[in-house]
């Protein structure tokens, strides 16, 4: 398609993007993806706010739920989030009354995050509020499109993740040469 025809779509014109390259950048692949993925958190965001959450605080919350009781470590980790939010994150959840901080039998340095009462029947609101999310959100989707979907996306993650060890390695040899 022509630039002409990539403007007209702009301008509410019925010509389709044949290519992505032909497409302005806010509609290339990665900024879709991008802004796929900050809607999806907004309508979470949003979904969940009827039960004054958010959608970090319940995938900490049911991670906990269903795997605890775990360090603060591991949870932020397996939930690919910082410690020092995760810890935010906990701290509320604490002073909330969804989380305790047990001591650890092995190592007197670490507490294991466990769910309260409250925590284990608010992450079964969570886990109602998720179902019914995602029932909209694969609306008009097949299974085969979604599976395709999803092996994408981690091709694309493992691509990234490579791309985040190759930057690493010249820090890492940098420093091990200090």
């Amino acid at each position: 398609m022509s630039r002409a025809g990539a403007v007209a779509e702009e301008r509410g014109g019925n010509a389709a993007v044949h290519h992505e390259l032909d497409a302005p950048p806010w509609r290339r692949f990665e900024s879709t993806l991008m802004a796929t993925s900050r809607l999806i958190r907004r309508a979470y965001d949003w979904r969940l706010k009827d039960i004054d959450l958010n959608l970090s605080e319940a995938c900490l919350l049911a991670y906990v739920v269903e795997h605890g009781p775990l360090t603060q470590t591991q949870v932020a980790e397996r939930i690919g989030m910082g410690r020092a939010p995760a810890g935010t994150i906990v701290d509320s959840l604490s002073k909330r009354g969804l989380l305790v901080r047990l001591p650890d039998a092995t190592d007197r340095r670490v507490w294991l995050l466990s769910a309260t009462e409250a925590g284990l029947a608010l992450a079964a609101e969570i886990s109602d509020v998720e179902a019914k999310l995602r029932v909209e959100l694969r609306s008009g989707l097949s299974r085969p499109e979604r599976q395709q979907l999803a092996r994408t996306l981690v091709r694309i993650q493992e691509n990234l993740a490579n791309v985040l060890l190759d930057e690493s390695e010249p820090a890492a040899v940098a420093q091990r040469g200090s």
